[in-house]
């Protein structure tokens, strides 16, 4: 082996990059960046994305003035909020926060129970909202996802 292929392949080639090694953060440390990167509530994403998909569904109504395509919008929206809301009641639970390992169980079996439960809803829309407009319940959940951005806009902003 080539001596080039020998550094690559270390670990510790950090200082030899110009970086400087880990250093662990003190108490105080952790606590500044905490305050100065606050975490957003996931409920507070929740309730903006619901706040979103009644002012996509009204104006839906407003634009068409048909009451099953805005039906269609709400039900989209709700295909984004119901889910969301079962994920961040499972994520603030008590059980949840427990250890690093329980919390990243907790949350890859939530996110697998808010995509199955979308999934489920988008099954049965045609027979829960009749007559059905894909484009306006589509159009509405898409919306309501685009929510997760604006909430990393916040926490950027804070």
């Amino acid at each position: 082996m080539s001596d080039r292929t020998l550094r690559s392949d270390r670990w510790d080639d950090d200082d030899e990059a110009g970086r400087p090694p880990f250093k662990a953060l003190t108490r105080q440390e952790a606590q500044a960046l905490r305050a100065k990167n606050p975490p957003v509530s996931p409920w507070r994403v929740v309730v903006v994305q619901s706040v979103v998909g009644v002012a996509v569904a009204a104006l839906v109504w407003l634009i068409w003035g048909e009451r099953p395509v805005a039906l269609s919008a709400l039900y989209g929206a709700a295909v984004a909020v119901v889910p969301g809301a079962l994920m961040a009641r499972g994520m603030t639970s008590r059980f949840s926060s427990m250890n690093a390992g329980t919390s990243a169980v907790s949350f890859m079996l939530w996110e697998m129970t808010k995509i199955g439960v979308s999934v489920v809803m988008l099954a049965i829309a045609p027979k829960l909202v009749q007559p059905l407009s894909w484009p306006a319940l589509l159009a509405a959940l898409v919306l309501c996802i685009k929510v997760y951005w604006v909430a990393l806009l916040w926490r950027g902003r804070s």
